[in-house]
Parts: structure tokens; sequence; C-alpha cells
């Protein structure tokens, strides 16, 4: 079955900045579009949307102008600033290119209070009138601040990225389980079933995985939940393939349809493709 991967990341360090890089050694080093697509297509991705790659901020727009002229590429979800005064000119100028269709501002890694300025929000509010989706980016811990934000802006569209992040080599399934049932409750609030294998460790098994990627389903139904790769994160402690092969022998038992809506309906849908 085919499958549209909603979170492909790309580096072209001869173009831009990565200033975080640094602290991912391994993986700090050009990923082209053309060596992902090599080991994509025979798994069954024909197409993705690139994912913002937190470039230096001087390089946002062009980054996002450059990953569209890519083959394959079949949108983008870009940098933003909505803590910023100058938010509503960005999302101007994103909005000129018909395929940016959505934006995020990484959270995981920034202040607990960063997001919960009224800026902040009033900011957010504005993504509808740009047709602009918004995709969340938040440690298991900071749940209930992503759910205050999606409170607050209820006419925008959310996407949880990497399954709200749980600590599997730590906390573990608890208290991440009741956060998520609680974020999963917002009708603005879907989730992308990508990045857990990063927080896994090395030596993780489907079965490591596969109840975090259970209870995401369980709690946001079939109908709220996209795929993707988080390729070349995913690289930390794995593969594409191998998380691909994993993807696919969690849901073999899902019919046919619940599996499409995962791998690829869904995206098409929420992300306007």
């Amino acid at each position: 079955m085919r499958i549209v991967d909603t979170h492909l990341h790309l580096i072209y360090p001869e173009r831009f900045s990565y200033p975080w890089l640094v602290r991912r050694p391994s993986i700090n080093k050009p990923w082209s579009v053309e060596s992902y697509f090599a080991e994509a297509v025979p798994l069954g991705i024909e197409t993705a949307l690139h994912m913002e790659v937190d470039v230096a901020d001087p390089d946002m727009l062009a980054e996002t102008e450059f990953v569209l002229t890519l083959p394959r590429i079949a949108g983008a979800i870009a940098a933003c600033r909505p803590e910023s005064m100058g938010f509503v000119d960005q999302i101007e100028q994103l909005s000129e290119h018909a395929h940016v269709k959505g934006v995020r501002r990484i959270l995981h890694e920034a202040p607990d209070d960063l997001s919960q300025s009224d800026l902040f929000v009033e900011n957010l509010r504005h993504l509808p009138d740009y047709d602009l989706s918004f995709d969340l980016c938040v440690r298991h811990d900071q749940l209930p601040i992503g759910q205050m934000l999606a409170e607050k802006a209820p006419d925008v569209t959310f996407i949880l990225d990497h399954c709200g992040v749980p600590d599997i080599t730590g906390e573990g399934l608890d208290p991440w389980r009741q956060h998520i049932r609680s974020i999963a409750r917002l009708p603005n609030m879907m989730a992308k079933v990508s990045g857990v294998v990063a927080y896994a460790g090395a030596d993780w098994t489907v079965d490591t995985i596969r109840p975090y990627v259970e209870h995401i389903i369980e709690c946001f139904g079939w109908d709220r939940v996209v795929w993707g790769s988080d390729h070349p994160v995913v690289m930390l402690t794995g593969s594409l393939t191998r998380w691909v092969d994993a993807t696919r022998e969690i849901i073999q038992s899902a019919s046919p349809d619940e599996q499409a809506k995962l791998l690829h309906r869904n995206a098409e849908r929420i992300y306007k493709l």
C-alpha cells in the first residue's frame, strides 16, 4: 500500500545552516532528496511533505522555497516564529507559495512559556485565513501546554508530531498515556505516527513501540492520524526501512481501509495535497 510521508527532513549544509545538528554528529551531513527516495520508493513511499529542519532564522524562507523545487516533494511545512510581531508578514510571504501546507515552531526544545503568551496564540489564530495548519512538536511533559494552546485556537488545525514525544526509555507509558487521551478529545487536533523510534533506545523492537502507536490510533481514531518518517532523525536508532517495516507489522491486523487512512488518505485530506 502506498505511503505519503508527512515528515521528511532534507539536509543541504552547503546551502543552509543547521545549528542543532552539531549535537547530532551521526546525522550531521548532507541528506538529499535523491538519496531519500532511493530507499523510500521501494518501500511504497510515493511522495513526501518536507518538514522544516530548524535552520538558522535567516535561512527559513529560503529553505522552504528551495525544497519546493525538488522532485516528489508534494508540499512544505515551513518554519515560523509565532512569538514574533512580524508573524503575519511571515505567513503572508509563505502563502504566496501554493504548496506550503502548514507551519511549525519547534517547542519541545524551547522554554515552556514560549507558546503561552497572548501574542503567540493570537498569531496562530491567523493561520486559517491562509489555509495553513500548525504542526505541534511538544515533549510528553509539555502535552498539557500543547492542549491549552489548541484550546485557545479552536479554528486552527493542529497536528501533534511524534506521538507527543513519549519518554519510552524513562517514564514509559504513563503519564503520557493520560495526556494523549486528554488532548485527543480536541476536534481540531490530529496526530502523527512518527518519531517514536528516536526515543525508544538503540535496541528497540516492534514490541517496544507498539503500545505507543496503538494508543495514539485508539485515542485519535483512524480518521485523525497520519504517518511520517522523521528521516534522517530516524537513523539515530534505526533506519527508514526498519521504521516502515515496523509500522506495517503494527497495523497488519487493521482493515485495508484503515491502513490507507493512516498511510496516505488522511495526509491528502488534512494537508490538502
